[in-house]
Parts: C-alpha cells; sequence; structure tokens
C-alpha cells in the first residue's frame, strides 16, 4: 500500500482549493519546499523485487485500481476548481495559489498518471490516459510520447530530450512546439501507410484539437472568461511541470549513431533516482531507466539498475534545481564527467 503516497497531491489540492486564506498555496509548499528538503537528506532503496515478488505485483490488480482512482479525482479537482475561481468573492490572491495548486494537479495527476495509463494496451486504459491528458489541454502527448519520445529519446532527434549546456528555459520552448509538431507529423505518416485522408474524423490529432476546443467553449459558457483563464495558466502550468520532468530526466546523455540509426536505448540513456518520497507519489517516474529500457513495464515493478546515472536528490529537488541553470550546470556537468569515466572504465575493463 506504499503507493497510496500517490494520493497525496490530490488531497493536498483539494485541501488547497478548500482553504480560502493562504492555505491555498499549500500544495507549491509541501510538493516544492517540505518533500525536497525531506529528500535532500534520504537516498532511497536500490533494492529490486524478486522475480516471484515481481510476478504477483504484476498480475495483482490493486495497483492498477490504484492507478484508475486518479482519473475521476482529477476530474473532480478540475470541477472544483473551476466553482472554486468562478466565485467573486474569493481574492485574487486565493484564486492564484488555487489555479498552481490546480497546475501541481495537471503535471502529477493530469499528465504523470496520463503517462502510465498511456502505455497499457487496452482500450479502457487508453481513454482514461486521454480524459486526464484532456484535463490539461496536452492530449498530442499520447502520441508523440508514444511514438515519438520513446522511438528517438537520447537523440537529437527528439524534441524531449534535452541537450549539453541546454537551459531548462531554452528547452521549454523547443520541447514544447517541437513535441506538437512531431505529432502532427507522426499522426500523418500513420494516415498515410493506412491510405487514409488527413481531413477526417480518422486524424487523431483533429480529433484531440476538437476536443479540446470543446472543453475550452463550455468553461468558457458555463463559468465566463476570467475563470477560463485561471483553467488555462492551471494547464499551463502542468505542462511546464512535464517538460520541466523530461529536461531532467535524460539531460545531457545521448545514444550512439550508428550508421543511419542508434545503439537501442539502455538503462544508461536516463537518469535515475531511487528517492522515496518523489518515487511513490509519481507512481515510480523516477526509475525512469527502466521505463526506457522497456516500457510496458508497469510502474509498480521497474526495477534499479546499477548502471544507470544516478540524480543527487529527488525528481522534486531536481526540478527546483534545473530552475537556476548555473547551479544545474555545476552540479550536472560534474556528474557527467563522473559518469562518462566511470562508462570508459567499465569498456576498458
Amino acid at each position: 500500500m506504499k503507493f497510496s503516497l500517490a494520493y497525496l497531491t490530490p488531497l493536498i489540492v483539494l485541501f488547497s482549493l478548500y482553504t480560502e486564506n493562504i492555505g491555498a498555496y499549500t500544495a507549491v509548499f509541501v510538493l516544492f519546499v517540505m518533500i525536497p528538503l525531506i529528500e535532500l537528506f534520504t537516498k532511497g532503496s536500490t533494492n529490486n523485487l524478486s522475480k516471484i515478488e515481481e510476478e504477483l505485483a504484476k498480475e495483482n490488480e490493486v495497483y492498477d485500481w490504484m492507478l484508475y482512482g486518479l482519473v475521476p479525482l482529477q476530474y473532480l479537482i478540475l470541477i472544483y476548481f473551476l466553482v472554486q475561481v468562478s466565485n467573486e468573492s474569493l481574492s485574487l490572491s486565493y484564486k492564484i495559489g488555487a489555479t498552481t495548486a490546480y497546475g501541481m494537479a495537471c503535471g502529477i495527476l493530469g499528465i504523470n498518471a496520463a503517462h502510465e495509463l498511456g502505455h497499457r494496451p487496452t482500450k479502457h486504459e487508453q481513454l482514461m490516459s486521454k480524459l486526464l491528458l484532456l484535463s490539461t489541454l496536452y492530449m498530442h502527448f499520447f502520441i508523440e510520447h508514444n511514438r515519438g519520445h520513446h522511438k528517438h529519446v537520447s537523440t537529437d532527434l527528439d524534441p524531449a530530450s534535452s541537450r549539453y549546456g541546454e537551459t531548462v528555459y531554452a528547452f521549454y520552448g523547443r520541447t514544447i512546439f517541437g513535441s506538437y509538431r512531431s505529432a502532427w507529423q507522426l499522426e500523418a505518416e500513420r494516415l498515410k501507410k493506412k491510405q487514409l485522408p488527413f481531413w477526417s474524423l480518422k486524424n487523431e490529432m483533429l480529433n484531440y484539437q476538437l476536443i479540446q476546443l470543446i472543453l475550452i467553449l463550455l468553461i468558457g459558457l458555463v463559468f465566463g472568461l476570467t475563470t477560463l483563464l485561471f483553467f488555462i495558466v492551471g494547464a499551463f502550468i502542468g505542462i511546464l511541470l512535464l517538460e520541466t520532468v523530461n529536461y531532467i530526466e535524460h539531460y545531457g546523455l545521448r545514444r550512439k549513431q550508428k550508421g543511419q540509426s542508434y545503439e537501442r536505448t539502455m538503462p544508461i540513456h536516463s537518469w535515475n533516482s531511487n528517492h522515496p518520497l518523489g518515487r511513490l507519489i509519481l507512481l515510480e517516474l523516477s526509475r525512469h531507466s527502466d521505463h526506457h529500457y522497456m516500457a510496458s513495464r508497469k510502474y509498480q515493478i521497474l526495477r534499479h539498475f546499477d548502471e544507470s546515472p544516478q540524480m543527487p536528490t529527488g525528481y522534486p529537488g531536481m526540478l527546483l534545481l534545473s530552475l537556476v541553470p548555473p547551479l544545474w550546470f555545476k552540479v550536472m556537468h560534474k556528474r557527467i564527467e563522473q559518469y562518462k569515466q566511470t562508462q570508459l572504465g567499465v569498456e576498458l575493463g
């Protein structure tokens, strides 16, 4: 039941929305002040499940239902957020705090949980993934992440893989626009292979834009333009959280090119973190090396690899560090050089 900590975020967000004062900023304080401080002094476990434990965990439906439960919670948060922000008696300070809280929900529930569900093979799980992505207006992630990012990860072909010496701020522009363009290209290629028309309801990207536009219009009509603006800002905060995570996950790591192709994605091509709170709150997202090595593995059975490059702290702390480029470069470039020396020793040995 350790993954019940995944429900910490929605509970804190709901508390932030309920508290009509400085408490509206509780989500930001807990997730990006308290947790990074705790993780700064913890290392986490490098232990993996045994083969028997792994098989039992993989077949245990409780893990699936814990994941599914985050979907209605995200929509409860969305509706409650819209109702609260549309209340004219509440202060601007509260509404800003509530918007940041909703942004936390978008990044951690709306996209992170969607990421896990998007890798599942069943239609109902993929539908839940798309519903979560809709709540943060980032539905094209379903196409680009699965068909683009996992194919081109840790190469210059991937807009979601940050480059050595690139600041997170430069990365935002390249990845947000590049990933959106990539999703259109990938969908166009799929339609062409199946000899289907681009301008039709068979085009998933067109469908996603239409669905998102309908949601925007509904919110504007029901709750007003001001509330719609707060919603869009909250959704954008969620998008920035996702892209900051993308930035830290593959920073400075590159697969070797072999002719026109690249070597297989291995555990050495993603930064890993075993810090406990980030792992559990984010459904083991920080064990990212194994996820890219074998994307079909469910969150509860992701493994630690000794050869994977390790982050100095957990995801929340690394996200904060990335926002200060000089400090980020100082910490990470030293780690990259140490890691290169270790890899060189392994190859020579």
